[in-house]
Order: C-alpha cells, then structure tokens, then sequence
C-alpha cells in the first residue's frame, strides 16, 4: 500500500476484533459507527465491511472501516460513516488509512469514497487536509439531507449526576422529577423480550409520525453485535407495570450517542422520555463518558422550522449544538458517479412526495 515506511496500515481479520475496537476507542475520535460490531450490522443489510489498522513502530495510531455495497451498472460505493477513526492532526495516519481505502475502492471498481467525519466544523486543518487528498465536498446539508446529521446537540457531561442535572434547564429537570413522582422508573433491558418492547414502542412512534422503521431483525442485529458485546444499552421506562418509552444508546471511548426512541403516546402525560434519557446519562457518567451525544437536529434554528421542537427537547438537557465539517468524496469514476448521484436524488424526491401525500414528516432520527 502507498503509504510511508514508518507507518504500516494492514487488513484487520475476525482474529483482530478485540484489538480493533480498543484501537476505535482509544484512536482520539471515538465512534461506534466504527466498531466492528457496526460492521457486522451493515453486513445484514447488504454492506460489506473492510477494517483497517495503522501502527506506526508497533504501536496501533488509528483504525477504520469502510462500508463496501456493489451497485448493479454502476460499479461499488465506498463509505467510511464518521471514519477513519484517528486524531487528525497525526496526518500521516490520516493519509495512510485514505490511501488503503483508495487501493481498495480500485481492486472494488469503486467510483466513489464517502467520509463524513465528526470533527468540528471549525477545524480548518482537517477539511484542508481532507482536500490536498483529492476529496471535494459532498452534500450541503442543513437538516437530514445527508447520511449523517451535520448538526448534532452535545451535552458535557460532568463527573457526578447531580452536577450533570444542575446544567438542564429548569424545565427538564421539574419533568424528570416529575415523571419519577408519577411512578415512573427506568432500566436497562435485559433480554430480547425487552428489545421487542422497545421496538414495539419504535413502531407507535413510527406510526403516529408516519415514518418508516426498519424490519425486527436489524434491531436484533444491533442487540448481537453491539449492546450484548457492552458498546451499548436499551433503556426502558415502564409506568403502570407496563414499558412507556425506551431508547437505543451506544457507547465507544469517553462518549455515547442516543440513536432510537419511541414512545407510547398515551403516556406522553407522565414524562416517560425525560426519565429514559436520565436513566441512560447517568449509565454514561458511570462508564466514565464525557460526552452525551443527542444527534442530529436542524441547523434551522427558527422555532417555525418542523424539526424545532427536536431541538428544544435536546437543548433542555443542557446539550450545545455542534456543526460538523460534513461530507467529503473522493471520485474515481465520474460518469459513474454523476449516474449514482441522479439516480439517488430522483428516489428520494420520490420518497418525500410519498411522505407529502400520506401527510407524513421526514423522520428527524438518527441516520446510517
């Protein structure tokens, strides 16, 4: 592989999995859409994944996965979500993890590498960097365009959770106290029969906002390769003997990420959210996390924007907003590539018109 003499870069295999994530964890830009269990997951829905590992005088300096999906006509698309997983300022790792993907995007007949990094938007020296490498910036999101959320809400955590609750606002933390004094109580589930109570709860929510959820089986997937390996927990409120309201949190290095939620919404009443997501912020505080990510939310942040209302819940738990460099492509096959982009941008014109007459909304969750 192309890359400099000091560095070494090589294929990670089954055999390199615990290593893998320790390096993801540990790579100063954590994310568990790196994982190797993340990889696994994709692998159901038609990816397949290529893991990386860069050492440098035999000490691990970062690591990535690339998502690999052939395209019938048009050849294979590359995509490395929030990867690679390193400290950009450590360039050489940087460019070396990029140019193994790009002498397997050629071995792929790939005509694109996708990179959708979360680093602050501010950080000029990674967007220049991302550029003298051949990447140009792909799609301009403000909102969900893109696969990622270019704006998400973190909160910063502090070291107890009674420090943590004194920077909510007010308001979250009356309806946290009261949702407690109406009885409700929150867990961490404990078996597949409450991952099918959470997606019981996914699938109201799904129905009451007109929005589409994935089969069963893609939960289960997420349930097997990360939550049961310990990169993540479902959190349930229950409220008359009965699950209200649950979320999907997952966790890699010092943050963890909210990525699903339902609820019940005749329960709405007695704050059952509020109480999942305390619930899951205090199981952060106690795994040592420093940040609590909410995800994605408009970065519209006019309080007649339909996405508003996501926001105000997010911010009320103390959450700033954090703009992100956003996507960048490196192209290998124009004509291929312009094919992919029309065809992609015809669906999901097509998709927003089916929402449009069923009355329905863009889901604001998290995206893949």
């Amino acid at each position: 592989m192309n890359q400099p003499a000091s560095l070494k870069v090589v294929r990670a295999g089954p055999q390199d999995r615990e290593a893998y994530d320790r390096a993801v964890a540990g790579s100063g830009k954590p994310h568990f859409m790196q994982l190797w269990g993340w990889g696994e997951v994709k692998r159901a829905t038609g990816w397949e994944p290529l893991r990386f590992l860069a050492t440098r005088g035999g000490r691990v300096t970062g690591a990535m996965t690339v998502l690999a999906r052939r395209l019938p006509g048009l050849g294979t698309v590359f995509y490395a979500p929030t990867g690679p997983a390193v400290d950009y300022a450590d360039q050489e790792t940087v460019r070396s993890l990029l140019a193994a993907a790009a002498e397997e995007a050629r071995r792929h007949r790939a005509f694109v590498l996708r990179v959708d990094p979360d680093i602050p938007a501010g950080r000029r020296d990674a967007v220049e960097l991302l550029t003298r490498l051949g990447f140009r910036r792909g799609t301009e999101a403000t909102a969900f365009e893109a696969l990622q959320p270019r704006f998400v809400m973190r909160l910063e955590l502090a070291p107890t959770p009674e420090e943590t609750l004194a920077r909510f606002e007010s308001k979250t933390r009356y309806n946290i106290r009261y949702a407690a004094r109406q009885g409700v109580t929150a867990r961490a589930a404990r078996d597949e029969q409450d991952l099918a109570a959470f997606y019981r709860l996914l699938q109201l929510t799904a129905a009451r906002q007109r929005f589409a959820v994935r089969a069963f089986s893609y939960y289960e997937a997420l349930w097997r390769h990360l939550l049961v390996p310990g990169h993540g927990r479902i959190f349930l409120a229950e409220h008359q003997g009965r699950p209200v309201a649950g979320i999907m949190v997952f966790r890699c290095g010092d943050t963890a990420w909210y990525l699903y939620g339902g609820t019940d919404y005749e329960a709405r009443k007695v704050m059952p959210s509020h109480a999942a997501q305390w619930a899951a912020i205090q199981w952060a505080i106690a795994e040592g996390c420093r940040i609590y990510d909410f995800r994605g939310v408009s970065g519209n942040l006019d309080p007649s924007d339909p996405h508003y209302g996501l926001y105000r819940f997010k911010k009320g738990f103390g959450a700033e907003l954090v703009e992100y460099v956003g996507e960048f492509e490196r192209i290998y096959a124009p004509a291929r590539y312009w094919a992919f982009r029309a065809a992609f941008a015809a669906r999901r014109r097509l998709l927003r018109a089916l929402r449009r007459s069923r009355g329905g909304a863009t889901a604001p969750g998290a995206t893949e």
